[in-house]
Formats: structure tokens, C-alpha cells, sequence
């Protein structure tokens, strides 16, 4: 801190400042101040004895930059932030109304990580300045943690894999029993990226692992997810194993039987006796092994199945992706002719026809009664929600842009429609074959969450806070839009889908 008399020089302006000649000191605060990214920030600054600087130099500037770099400047009554800093511009702001007081504290907007470091709040009157340093640190909290499961390890066990991005600082990631026990990790993987970090572990888990928590923290934040492993997941795995190796054994029994048939042979009078018999052992094992194959196709069906539902994650921290919100308004030009878009562009029901699209204007829709976004997004995140409480087959999510021109006959990953849907009282997701998606009870509201450069799309239950669903590692090449559906044929419920702005 300075606290120094001033000799005016050549070209001071003397009738910019009161008449000054009580020193005084100038105070910030003791203690680091926290910054959290994208949030608002005030660092403090202040004369004490409440002495008013309305009449005084207020600058603040970076002590950590080369130079000395100006953040804001307050003279002559008024901000003069012609030299500030780029990045700093329209994010900074005095209280001109406290200035009297002597509160001189600076407002940070949007806060960035390169925000942090060091700041000089300098106070200067005609004959007198002082100065404070406030220190900024700043925490970004990055992505609610994500559990795939990546297969079953040769132990017996499930490879889990958690990953969470856009951290800073460069955060700890733990897995944690249901005793909230930490478990060892058996790989790592940290990196990062621009201004921000990303951790990634691995996990393998076993029967008395059913319930694993995954947990991304820094020193003031946190966010962490949990799986729940039905034990059924293991039996179901181990009985496949056992199915397939008594399959095995079946296929030797027949090697021997044919060896025995033809030992037989020799024996004229008793081939034919034992040729019947071993045909119709034949007949017995084959059958068998018949139904042992449908047993087995059966158990890894269900397998395939628990193993995307494990992916079922519930994030403890669904509102950091409203963060991301965007003002969906449905596009009328492009709805079935059968579909009624509001006025507002908020609601989307079932109604009477309507004429064709004039030549020149959008495409619609005419094999399925839905309806695109009119803002469409080729980078970054953005999330919505959905209202489809009382309506009883509805598709929501996002399509490409060129989905109506395609003529598609099926609301698939693959033909640019990543969606879930209830249909004929089942909820389930479609990529190359329908996933079925056990949820609990009925979701009133979907939420919706599109990350564009990570190639990934989730579904949430708003009202439970839990996940339903995620396409992973999709590979974008169009815009993407919002997209809802009321189903391909006539849909008699006439409750509409409502796109929701109140959360």
C-alpha cells in the first residue's frame, strides 16, 4: 500500500479534484476474493473514515499484467475507459452513488478465468494518493460427471468410466462406495483445454459394488453423479458364461456320438438299431442346443439392455445445464398440415388441416405430425424443455436441418433425428434398433441438453432430476434443431406439447 503527498506537475488538471488536504488510506479486503465463472463479482475497495471520492482519481488496474494494464478508470465525475483493456470492456462498473461514502469497489461482470490475478485500486485527490491490492481467484465448476459403462473385465467385474470437462482449477475426481469409502481409480486421465481442465477415471466394479459414486470437486465446488448396479446385471452375465460353455460341451458330446456310429458300422446287425437310437439322441441334443441359442440370444439381449441402463446417470447438478437455455420458438412453416403451432410458437397440438406450403416458402413435414425449431445452433451447448405431461405419443429432441426434405420414413439417429418418445404406452429411444427406457413413473417435463463439438445429446425427467438417456459420440455435419413430434399417424389426444420457459 502507498499512502504518499502528491506535487501537482505540469499539465495537472487542479480543478478536476476538490480541495483536498486531509490524507487518507485506502482499505480492500483482507482475504482472496472468490470469483465464480459467469457469474458477477465485486472487488472491494474503499477511503476510510467514509471520506467521499466523488472528487477524485478511482483507477483500477492489473498488477499481475505487463504494464500495469488499466481495468477502469473514474475522472473528472465520470468513467474514461478508452485505454482499458479489451477484454474488460462493458464488464465494468463503479457505483457512482457510493462514491460519497467512499466506497470506491469495482462490479466484474461474466466473469472469465483469465480474470484471475492481482488488482491496484489507486485513490488520488490533488495533494494525496493511496492504493489497495485486491487478489482474484477464480473457480469455473464445469459438467455434471458422466458414468458409461464400458463392458465386463475379465475378472468378472464392469469397467466404469467417469468423465467431467470445463473445470478450473484443475479439479479431483474420486469414486466413492455406498459407505462413502473412496475407491482406487485404475486409470487416469487428465487434460486440458484453452482455460479449462477435464478428468476422466475408470473403475472396476463387482457384485458387492452396487451403488458407486462418482465425484468431480475443487476446493469450494463440487458435483457428482450416481450409478446404481442391479445384482442381476452380475447374474445375468455369469449364467451367459455358463450357457455358452455347456454349448460347448454339447458340440463334443456330438463329435463322440458320431465316432460311436461309426464304430458301429462294423456291426451290421446292430447299425441299424444304433443308428436310429443315436438319431434320435441326435435329434434331443439338437433341440436343445436350439433352445440353449435362444436362451443365450435372450441373455445378452437383456444384457445389452442393463448395460444401457446403467448409463441411466443421475446428476445431482441438473441446473448447471440450464446455464445453457435457449428461447425455442417453434417455426409453423415447417408443421405437419395437420399440426397447430401457436401464435406465440410455444405449443404444438393435434387440429384440422391446413393448406400446403406456398411455393418459395419451408418444406413441411408429411409423413409425421412435428414440428422444427426456428433457431437452429452448428456449435456450442444449448438446453430446453418440454412439457408432455397428459399426452400420451409424443417424439421431442433435436434433427437436422435437412430431416423434411429426406422424406424419412423413421425418426432414427441415423436418418438426423435423435429423440426419445412414448409410444403405444413404452418410452424408448432410437439409434440403429429401438432402446427401451424404464423410467420411473411418468415424466411430466423433458429437458433436453445438445453439446455440438462433443457429439452428444441427453435427455433428463425434470421433475425427478434424473437422467434417461444420452447419444454419445454422434458426428454432427448440419444445424440442429428442436424437434417435436405428436407421432405419425392421427393422434387423438389433443393435449399439446408446450416448449417451457418458466425454470
Amino acid at each position: 500500500m502507498l499512502s504518499q503527498p502528491l506535487t501537482p506537475t505540469a499539465g495537472f488538471n487542479e480543478t478536476s479534484f476538490l480541495s483536498f488536504t486531509e490524507r487518507y488510506e485506502v482499505v480492500g479486503p483482507a482475504d482472496p476474493v472468490l470469483a465464480v465463472a459467469g457469474e458477477d463479482v465485486i472487488l472491494p475497495c474503499s477511503v476510510k473514515s467514509n471520506i467521499s471520492v466523488v472528487d477524485l482519481r478511482v483507477e483500477w488496474f492489473r498488477l499481475d499484467l505487463k504494464d500495469s494494464q488499466l481495468v477502469h478508470l473514474y475522472e473528472d465525475h465520470e468513467d474514461r475507459n478508452t485505454d482499458q483493456i479489451e477484454s474488460y470492456r462493458g464488464r465494468t462498473r463503479l457505483n457512482h452513488q457510493e462514491l460519497h461514502r467512499g466506497a470506491a469497489s469495482l462490479k466484474l461482470s461474466s466473469v472469465r478465468v483469465s480474470d484471475e490475478g492481482l488488482y491496484k485500486c489507486f485513490i488520488q485527490s490533488r495533494s494525496w494518493y493511496d492504493d489497495a491490492t485486491v487478489k482474484v481467484t477464480v473457480e469455473a465448476v464445469g459438467r455434471p460427471p458422466v458414468i458409461t459403462v464400458h463392458g465386463f473385465d475379465y475378472s468378472g467385474g464392469f469397467r466404469l468410466e467417469c468423465e467431467s470437462k470445463d473445470w478450473y482449477p484443475e479439479p479431483d475426481l474420486e469414486w466413492l462406495d455406498a459407505k462413502g469409502v473412496r475407491l482406487s481409480p485404475e486409470t487416469t486421465q487428465r487434460h486440458r483445454s484453452t482455460d479449462r481442465f477435464g478428468v476422466k477415471f475408470t473403475l472396476i466394479v463387482h457384485p458387492r459394488d452396487s451403488q458407486i459414486h462418482c465425484r468431480v470437486k475443487t476446493r469450494r465446488h463440487s458435483l457428482e453423479t450416481l450409478i446404481i448396479i442391479p445384482s442381476k446385471m452380475f447374474h445375468s452375465w455369469r449364467t451367459s458364461v455358463s450357457l455358452l460353455s455347456f454349448v460347448v460341451v454339447l458340440g463334443v458330446t456330438d463329435v463322440i456320438l458320431i465316432a460311436v456310429c461309426v464304430h458301429k458300422n462294423r456291426a451290421h446287425n446292430r447299425m441299424e438299431k444304433e443308428k436310429r437310437r443315436l438319431q434320435q439322441a441326435h435329434n434331443i441334443l439338437h433341440h436343445e442346443k436350439s433352445h440353449l441359442h435362444y436362451e443365450k440370444t435372450r441373455l445378452q439381449y437383456e444384457s445389452d439392455q442393463l448395460l444401457r441402463s446403467l448409463q441411466a446417470v443421475t446428476p445431482t447438478a441438473l441446473t448447471q445445464l440450464k446455464t445453457h437455455s435457449m428461447d425455442v420458438i417453434l417455426d409453423a412453416d415447417t408443421a405437419h398440415p395437420r399440426l397447430i403451432v401457436s401464435d406465440d410458437g410455444k405449443q404444438a397440438r393435434e387440429g384440422k388441416k391446413r393448406p400446403e406450403a406456398a411455393v418459395g416458402e419451408k418444406e413441411r413435414f408429411k409423413d409425421f405430425r412435428a414440428v422444427l425449431g426456428k433457431e437452429g445452433f452448428s456449435s456450442g451447448s444449448f438446453y430446453f424443455q418440454v412439457q408432455v405431461k397428459d399426452q400420451t405419443k409424443w417424439y421431442v429432441g433435436v434433427s437436422g436441418e435437412s430431416v423434411i426434405s429426406k422424406g424419412s420414413t423413421r425418426l432414427c439417429s441415423l436418418n438426423g433425428f435423435w429423440t426419445v418418445s412414448l409410444y403405444d404406452g413404452t418410452y424408448r429411444a432410437r439409434e440403429s434398433s429401438y432402446v427401451l427406457l424404464s423410467l420411473r413413473g411418468h415424466p411430466p417435463r423433458i429437458g433436453v441438453f445438445v453439446d455440438y463439438e462433443e457429439g452428444l445429446i441427453s435427455f433428463y425427467d425434470v421433475e425427478s432430476s434424473s437422467h434417461i438417456y444420452s447419444f454419445t459420440d454422434q458426428c454432427f455435419n448440419e444445424k440442429l434443431y428442436p424437434f417435436v413430434c405428436l407421432g405419425r399417424y392421427r393422434n387423438e389426444n389433443s393435449t399439446p406439447l408446450i416448449i417451457c420457459d418458466d425454470y
